[in-house]
């Protein structure tokens, strides 16, 4: 028996059905499986990555960074601070947009008071010193982008933790 539709392959697939799938689906669905699972890690991170990034090239307690440089250069480069303003606003649209669409702002909130709860209990046993206000500026940073990173890869994780795909992540 042959199936029409991606959609009957796919079922089949899952419920492990190799009678009816098609010539070798099965084998190559259990031979990437390992590797769907790493590409989705790393998918995260470099996710997580470039929105520290984003967030390390707005700010941070460096003199390298958008906002210092605009106090500093704002009437002699006018052009180039709203052309890299607006670089960084697009960055910054394209991840609170998917955040709030994945997680909502319950989610961000659960996400970030979680992080702050893990870095309350290591600065209560001694672990985290705080008394630096660069190393604090650059840990709330760390913070954030995890926020922002677990909010664009929000389908990788939830996928990892269910086992069950979104409608959008079908492959081909």
């Amino acid at each position: 028996m042959r199936f029409q539709t991606r959609v009957d392959i796919a079922i089949a697939e899952a419920e492990g059905n190799r009678e009816f799938a098609p010539q070798g689906a099965a084998d190559r669905h259990d031979t990437q499986a390992g590797a769907v699972t790493e590409g989705h890690k790393m998918g995260f991170v470099i996710r997580w990555v470039a929105a520290f990034a984003l967030l390390a090239a707005t700010f941070n307690p460096t003199p390298w960074n958008y906002v210092r440089w605009v106090r500093a250069e704002y009437s002699a480069q006018l052009p180039l601070v709203v052309l890299l303003g607006l670089i960084l606003l697009v960055g910054y649209i394209i991840y609170l947009r998917a955040t709030l669409r994945s997680i909502g702002g319950l989610g961000m909130t659960l996400v970030l008071a979680l992080v702050a709860a893990l870095l309350w209990v290591l600065y209560d046993y001694g672990i985290l010193d705080l008394s630096n206000r660069d190393f604090t500026v650059w840990l709330g940073l760390l913070a954030l982008s995890f926020v922002l990173g677990i909010g664009l890869s929000w389908s990788l994780v939830r996928r990892e933790l269910s086992g069950q795909a979104d409608v959008d992540d079908v492959e081909d």
